[in-house]
């Protein structure tokens, strides 16, 4: 405990110097954003007479640890040095050897975490691993931070199924399309770049049948970045309707497609679509509407920790009347359509009661040339349901 004084200032410096550190170990782990599924986005930095002589971060699953990386890279000056890391250090075998063991090795001295791992097979067994050792931890440094970076991992250790993000782009007066079917364009250019950047860091992109027959979407990544890979495709199809010259079905062999059916599917269609080089996986109902609570549940076993979805707004309703939403990229842009007979972006029998409407978490907005983007959580999860 810190005394009055030049013993509050000290506090003070040590409380800056630690926040210091681990924001740039927050800044290292976000690089690999949407690269490391079904792990978490890790940084560490290791610090040594208020110089920082090593720093990594975790690219893929499968290959080595943030904590590794910053190790090797600090060399013989780890010894007797701070280690920052963004979470608790892994205590177990997986895919690559425990971390804790590692930074034991390295003859660390000390080392600040913000958070404990929610992995049962983790949480508070790295740090126990260290302090056995006779390493000297602290927790809790920007942990709130270090949670929102990891929200997806943090969920989907909790409930095995992928954070569902839903992505919305509407008139002013809540039109998705005109009462044509014409939707082409209701955002600007930068809203659409943006959706793009998104695609780029989500493991899987979902849609209806719905939307598949009315734009025939690639549904991939289109940036001029060299770094950019495309989300696996979802597609939910309860009659297998999936168009044979679609780009779907064309691009099935460059872009890994998931298409989701009911029983009542026609097995013919079902085999050609697997010839072509989709995923063709038959849930037990012949209901028109598929369980998509099932569906994410499949996608968890894939591996899948992050879904967005660009449906229409029958699949918005039903995730949003189930509970299963957790977050939303929600465009309006200055631009009335009217009509009854147009599409509002989210359908299904709807919530009866105001009180009951769709709590949001506290907001970002941000601004694209005329359109403004509201990027929200959901005030729920659905383990809370």
């Amino acid at each position: 405990m810190c005394s009055p004084g030049v013993g509050n200032w000290c506090c003070f410096m040590r409380n800056y110097e630690n926040e210091k550190y681990m924001q740039k170990a927050l800044a290292l782990a976000a690089r690999a954003q949407g690269r490391t599924s079904p792990n978490p986005m890790v940084g560490a930095v290791v610090v040594k007479d208020n110089q920082v002589v090593g720093e990594g971060y975790h690219r893929k699953a499968g290959t080595p640890h943030a904590e590794v990386h910053a190790l090797q890279a600090a060399g013989e000056a780890a010894r007797g040095a701070t280690l920052y890391v963004n979470l608790e250090p892994c205590s177990h075998y997986g895919r690559t050897p425990p971390c804790a063991d590692a930074i034991v090795r390295a003859g660390v001295k000390k080392v600040v975490v913000a958070g404990l791992d929610p992995n049962p097979r983790v949480s508070g067994r790295g740090l126990k691993v260290l302090q056995d050792a006779g390493i000297e931890t602290l927790t809790g440094v920007l942990e709130q931070e270090a949670q929102k970076l990891n929200l997806a991992f943090f969920k989907y250790i909790q409930t095995r199924t992928p954070l569902v993000s839903l992505k919305v782009a509407m008139t002013l007066d809540g039109k998705i399309a005109t009462s044509t079917g014409d939707s082409r364009w209701i955002s600007g250019a930068g809203s659409r770049k943006y959706v793009h950047q998104l695609r780029n860091v989500y493991d899987a992109i979902m849609v209806g049948i719905g939307t598949v027959l009315k734009d025939d979407p690639m549904l991939n990544t289109r940036l001029e970045d060299e770094n950019i890979r495309d989300p696996v495709r979802v597609i939910i199809d309860s009659k297998l309707d999936l168009p044979r010259f679609s780009n779907i079905v064309k691009t099935a062999r460059q872009q890994k497609t998931i298409v989701f059916c009911g029983q009542q599917a026609d097995d013919a269609r079902q085999e050609f679509l697997e010839e072509a080089g989709l995923t063709v996986i038959q849930l037990a109902t012949d209901e028109e509407k598929l369980p998509l609570e099932e569906v994410l549940q499949v996608l968890g076993e894939m591996e899948i920790m992050t879904l967005l979805v660009e449906g229409g707004g029958e699949i918005n309703g039903y995730l949003i009347e189930k509970h299963l939403i957790d977050k939303v990229y929600w465009f309006i842009a200055p631009k009335i359509v009217g009509g009854r007979a147009a599409p509002t972006p989210v359908g299904g029998t709807g919530i009866p009661q105001l009180k009951d409407a769709l709590p949001l978490k506290p907001m970002e907005i941000q601004r694209f040339d005329k359109d403004i983007l509201i990027v929200a959580e959901v005030g729920y999860r659905k383990s809370e349901g």
